[in-house]
């Protein structure tokens, strides 16, 4: 059994052959998905293709497990998956839209020590139909349907997991989403966030899609980032930097360097100098972010005017820089904390 949620159009035209259907069902059944409709659904197709549907198909990819609404309007969802997973998303309300930041994975293996979504690390990778159904769920909760209709207009990939070490379902959920039989959000409306998997930033530079690369630095050099970023141990700041330069040449829109500010390891003046001279004469931005912090982890954020002051000075050595509000705290917003306690929760009531 899978999600039908996997296939695009011209897979679900071939299905449609193999089953002896008319053509035109590819697209019935397509609306359908678009709308998040489970199969039994549907009641534009016949009950005998719905019921081989179901024979094949889970009638559901996913479900609304949880949802904690924020004083800011920030919204997190949880999602029960097929097998019981729990994954999640931060559902977040701007002046120009709603984004909807997604998750990739069950879990993490990257070990990222500011993260919660490694706290239990890698479980498995998300379909590209699974990543699509949180936004399609979502869309539908909020009374979206597609095009115009819809209410979920910007996606970012920072949820749980990362987006690079799932790589063939990233591409394949990016092309479902941007499809213009699906929810036909724009590739430049999407926002992809990785740590810094060298290799797979060169491949998704080949891709053709203009989508936004955001680069999880957290640090100015590989001394600091070894401890906190595993990662770090594999490829230096200076080869994430190459391709990142490479990923604008090849695409000509400018990088995005997010840098999580932890208090007493990244904010100093040192550290700022040395960023500003990464990024200097580079098509890219600094998105600081004061640290959503972990009660199991033992860093600690920084205080509003610390994060002006390490911003004034990285702006008076020439770089575009900015400091992300924080969203989303009293909801637990960083990644992976409210699927942790629904874990958590689960396992004192076994």
């Amino acid at each position: 059994m899978e999600i039908i949620q996997n296939y695009s159009l011209a897979e679900l035209q071939d299905l449609m052959k193999e089953w002896g259907e008319k053509p035109f069902r590819a697209k019935q059944i397509m609306d359908n998905i678009v709308l998040s409709k489970p199969i039994s659904s549907c009641s534009n197709i016949p009950n005998e293709l719905k019921q081989k549907l179901l024979e094949n198909f889970y009638d559901e990819p996913l479900k609304i497990h949880t949802i904690l609404n924020g004083k800011d309007g920030t919204q997190k969802f949880a999602y029960e998956l097929t097998d019981g997973n729990i994954i999640e998303g931060v559902l977040m309300h701007y002046k120009y839209g709603n984004t909807l930041c997604v998750s990739t994975q069950v879990g993490c293996r990257m070990g990222c020590k500011f993260c919660a979504s490694t706290l239990n690390g890698l479980a498995r990778n998300l379909t590209a139909g699974e990543i699509l159904s949180q936004v399609l769920v979502v869309n539908a909760y909020l009374g979206g349907k597609k095009d115009r209709d819809r209410q979920v207009t910007n996606v970012v990939l920072m949820g749980s997991g990362e987006p690079l070490d799932n790589y063939d379902n990233v591409i394949k959920f990016i092309h479902l989403l941007n499809a213009k039989e699906g929810l036909n959000i724009s590739a430049r409306n999407i926002s992809l966030s990785t740590c810094g998997i060298v290799p797979n930033i060169l491949r998704l530079a080949k891709e053709n899609l203009p989508i936004v690369l955001t680069i999880s630095l957290h640090a100015p050099n590989d001394e600091i980032r070894k401890k906190i970023m595993p990662i770090a141990n594999k490829y230096s700041i200076h080869e994430i930097i190459d391709a990142a330069k490479k990923y604008f040449e090849s695409t000509n829109r400018r990088v995005i360097f997010e840098y999580a500010l932890t208090d007493g390891v990244n904010n100093t003046p040192e550290c700022a100098r040395e960023l500003a001279g990464l990024v200097h004469g580079f098509p890219s931005h600094v998105n600081l972010i004061p640290l959503n912090e972990v009660k199991e982890r033992d860093l600690k954020t920084v205080t509003r005017k610390k994060a002006e002051q390490f911003a004034n000075l990285l702006q008076k050595l020439g770089v575009s820089v900015t400091i992300r509000r924080t969203i989303g705290e009293d909801i637990g917003g960083a990644c992976g904390q409210l699927r942790n306690k629904i874990i958590k929760d689960n396992s004192n009531i076994e």
